[in-house]
C-alpha cells in the first residue's frame, strides 16, 4: 500500500490544530472555593451571607496590604513589635476583637485615617493606617464584621466607604510626610521595574464595596418585582388540571 503526501495532510492539520490548542491554554491559577459550612448560616439570609464574604475578603485584603507595606517599610514595625509577624498579629487581633488602637488617640474610622495620613505622625504608619481604614469599613456596615437576619446595610454607607479607600490610597501614593519623603513606600513604577500590587489590592476592595452597595440598592427594588411576578404567576401561569 502506497501512502501519498496527501494522506499525511489530515493528521497534519489535527496535530498542528492540538498543539495550537495546547500552547493557548491559560496556566492553571488555581480553583475557586467556598467557605466551610457552618451552624451559623442557618441565621443568615442570602445577603447576609454575601456581606459576611465580602468583609472576610477586604479584612484579609487588608492584612494582605499590612504585610505588604511592612516588607517596603521594615523601620514602621519596629516601632511597636520585636519582629513584623508581631506587629501584623497585633492589628489583627485588636480589629478581630474591635479593641481601639492605642496611638490613633481614640480617634475612628475617618478621623483616625486623617490621622494616619498626615504629614506629621510619628507612630507606626502602617498599623495605623490599615487598622483605620478597616475600622472605616467596619463602621459603614453597622461596627459588625459577619451578618445575620436582624442586621440590615446601609448602602450609601457602604458606597462613601468605597470612595474613602480610594482617597486614602491616592493620599498614600500622592502625599509627602514632614521630611519630604512619601508616606510609605508601595508600589514602584521606574525603568526597571512596574509593581502595581498595591493598587490592586486597593482596587479589589473598593470593587467589593460597591458591588455590595448596588446589590442592597437592588435588593429592595427586586423584592418589589418579585411580588407583582407571584401575584402574576398565581393567576396566568399556573398548569390547568386535565383530569
Amino acid at each position: 500500500m502506497t501512502i501519498t503526501r496527501t494522506d499525511f495532510l489530515p493528521i497534519t492539520l489535527l496535530c498542528t490544530a492540538l498543539l495550537a490548542g495546547c500552547a493557548s491554554s491559560p496556566a492553571p491559577h488555581g480553583q475557586v472555593k467556598g467557605a466551610d459550612a457552618s451552624s451559623r448560616e442557618m441565621g443568615q439570609s442570602d445577603t447576609n451571607r454575601i456581606a459576611t464574604l465580602a468583609m472576610r475578603a477586604n479584612l484579609d485584603g487588608l492584612y494582605l496590604l499590612m504585610d505588604k507595606l511592612y516588607r517596603r517599610n521594615p523601620g514602621e514595625w519596629k516601632k511597636t513589635a520585636a519582629s513584623r509577624e508581631e506587629a501584623l498579629g497585633k492589628v489583627r487581633e485588636a480589629l478581630e476583637t474591635r479593641q481601639p488602637w492605642p496611638e490613633l488617640q481614640g480617634k475612628r474610622d475617618i478621623a483616625a485615617m486623617a490621622l494616619a495620613l498626615g504629614p506629621d505622625f510619628k507612630g507606626d504608619r502602617v498599623a495605623a493606617f490599615i487598622y483605620a481604614t478597616a475600622d472605616m469599613i467596619i463602621v459603614a456596615h453597622g461596627n459588625k464584621i459577619e451578618f445575620f437576619l436582624i442586621d440590615g446595610l446601609d448602602a450609601q454607607h457602604l458606597y462613601n466607604a468605597a470612595r474613602n479607600v480610594e482617597i486614602g490610597a491616592w493620599i498614600l501614593a500622592s502625599r509627602r510626610n514632614s521630611a519630604g519623603g512619601p508616606l510609605l513606600l508601595s508600589d514602584e513604577i521606574s525603568a526597571d521595574m512596574r509593581n502595581l500590587s498595591f493598587e490592586r489590592e486597593f482596587g479589589k476592595i473598593v470593587g467589593r464595596l460597591d458591588l455590595l452597595a448596588t446589590f442592597i440598592t437592588e435588593k429592595y427594588r427586586r423584592a418589589g418585582i418579585s411580588y407583582v411576578q407571584n401575584l402574576l404567576g398565581g393567576s396566568f401561569f399556573q398548569f390547568l388540571p386535565v383530569r
